[in-house]
C-alpha cells in the first residue's frame, strides 16, 4: 500500500500550564478528547486517524476508539514544545500528502465542518490553512485602531470589517512544502508558497 493521501493528527500533551489534563477534562460524562476523535471519524475525510501523545494513557484511548496510536518522543512534550517540531515529528514518522491537527479543545465542532475545511483545503490547492473567526469587534492594537475610526462617530459592530482571530479547530499542511520550509528556515507554519487563513463557522 502506498503512502495515504491525508492523516489526521489529533495532539494530546499529558501535562497543562493553564488547565491540568484538559484533554481528560469530562464533558457529559466523556473526555473532551472523545469528541473530536468522533468529529474526526465520523467526517469520513481521513485516510488514517492517529492520536499523538507523550503519555501511555492516550494509547487507551485510542485502541477504545479504534484509532491509532503515536508516542512522539518525550522532548516533544513539554510544555515549551513548538508545534512546529510537533508536525515534522509526526511527517517524519508517517509519510502522506497531507496532515490535519484537529485540535482536542475543540469538542462542540462537528463532523460536517472537519469534512468542509478538508474539502476546501483540496479544492483550492492550498499548502496550508489555519481555521479561523470572524469576528466583528472594535480591535485595538498597542493603543491604535484596527478597524475603526477613533475620530470619527461610534460605528455599528455590524458595519466594522470583521478581525480574524486563530480557533486552531483544524490546522492543515502539504507535508512537502511544509518539511522543506522546516529545512530551509526551521519556521515552516506560514512558510508554504501560499498559506491562507479561511474562515470557518466555528462553534464556541
Amino acid at each position: 500500500m502506498g503512502n495515504p493521501k491525508l492523516i489526521a493528527m489529533i495532539p494530546a500533551r499529558i501535562g497543562s500550564t493553564r488547565l491540568k489534563m484538559k484533554n481528560l477534562a469530562l464533558i457529559n460524562g466523556r473526555p473532551m478528547i472523545s469528541y473530536d476523535i468522533q468529529a474526526a471519524q465520523n467526517a469520513d475525510v481521513f485516510d488514517r486517524i492517529i492520536l499523538n501523545s507523550d503519555h501511555d494513557l492516550f494509547r487507551h484511548i485510542a485502541e477504545r476508539h479504534g484509532i491509532e496510536f503515536y508516542a512522539r518522543p518525550e522532548q516533544l512534550g513539554s510544555s515549551t514544545t513548538k508545534s512546529d517540531d510537533v508536525v515534522a515529528d509526526f511527517i517524519d514518522s508517517y509519510p502522506c500528502e497531507a496532515v490535519a491537527w484537529v485540535n482536542t479543545t475543540s469538542p462542540l465542532q462537528p463532523s460536517e465542518e472537519i469534512a468542509q475545511v478538508v474539502n476546501h483545503f483540496w479544492h483550492e490547492g492550498f499548502d496550508s490553512l489555519i481555521t479561523v473567526k470572524d469576528e466583528q469587534v472594535h480591535c485595538m492594537y498597542k493603543g491604535r485602531p484596527v478597524n475603526f475610526d477613533r475620530d470619527g462617530l461610534f460605528a455599528q459592530t455590524q458595519d466594522l470589517t470583521p478581525v480574524q482571530p486563530f480557533v486552531y479547530s483544524v490546522m492543515m499542511w502539504r507535508t512537502k512544502p511544509f518539511m522543506e520550509a522546516t529545512g530551509r528556515t526551521g519556521t515552516p507554519f506560514f512558510a508554504a508558497k501560499r498559506a491562507p487563513i479561511p474562515s470557518a463557522s466555528y462553534r464556541r
